[in-house]
C-alpha cells in the first residue's frame, strides 16, 4: 500500500517504519493544529488508528472534532499545572496559522510583524491529568508541538504511569 505523507518534515514516515507492525495503534498530539494539513497523525487515522488530539485553537479543535470521529479532540491547552493562560492565535491573509500560535507572549509578539495575532484564554490541564482521563491502552507515540511551549507540556507528564513508545 503506497504510504501519503501528510508531516512537514516526512515524520510520519520515519513513525510509520518503527510502528507499521502495531495494527490499531494509539497517539496523542499535543498541538494538533490541522487534520491534514501538516498532520503527523493523518496517515495513522487513514490506517485504522485513533488517538487524542490536544488543540486549544477554536477553529481547529473544531475542525478535527468534525474530520476525525474516532479521535477524542479537547480544546485545551496542555501545561505544568491547570489552570488559565492567554494563548496567542496567528491569522494572516483571511486565513489561520494554527500551526504558529502560541501560549508564549514573545513568541506570539514576534508573529506580530507579519500576522495579525489575538490573544484569547484558553483552559490549560496538565498531560498526566489528561491521560488519566482518556488514556485506556499502550500509548505507541506522542507528537508535542506547540511554538516553544513544549517544555510545559513535559513537565505536566507523569512518564512513570504513562509512558508512550515514541515521543516526537
Amino acid at each position: 500500500m503506497t504510504f501519503i505523507s501528510y508531516a512537514q518534515n516526512f515524520e510520519d514516515v520515519m513513525l510509520w517504519r518503527a510502528l507499521k507492525g502495531v495494527g490499531a495503534g494509539y497517539y496523542i498530539d499535543v498541538g494538533a493544529a490541522h487534520p491534514d494539513i501538516d498532520s503527523v497523525t493523518r496517515a495513522f487515522y487513514d490506517r485504522g488508528w485513533s488517538g487524542l488530539n490536544i488543540e486549544p485553537v477554536p477553529g481547529s479543535a473544531r475542525l478535527l472534532q468534525a474530520s476525525r470521529p474516532r479521535d477524542t479532540t479537547l480544546q485545551v491547552a496542555l501545561g505544568a499545572m491547570a489552570g488559565t493562560t492567554s494563548f496567542f492565535v496567528v491569522d494572516g491573509a483571511g486565513s489561520s496559522y494554527p500551526g504558529l500560535s502560541t501560549a508564549l507572549a514573545p513568541v506570539g509578539d514576534s508573529h506580530r510583524a507579519n500576522f495579525s495575532v489575538q490573544e484569547i484564554n484558553v483552559s490549560v490541564n496538565t498531560l498526566s491529568a489528561v491521560c488519566e482521563r482518556h488514556v485506556r491502552g499502550p500509548i505507541h507515540f506522542l507528537k508535542i508541538d506547540v511554538e516553544g511551549f513544549e517544555r510545559a507540556v513535559l513537565e505536566g507528564a507523569d512518564f512513570s504511569r504513562f509512558r508512550p513508545w515514541i515521543v516526537l
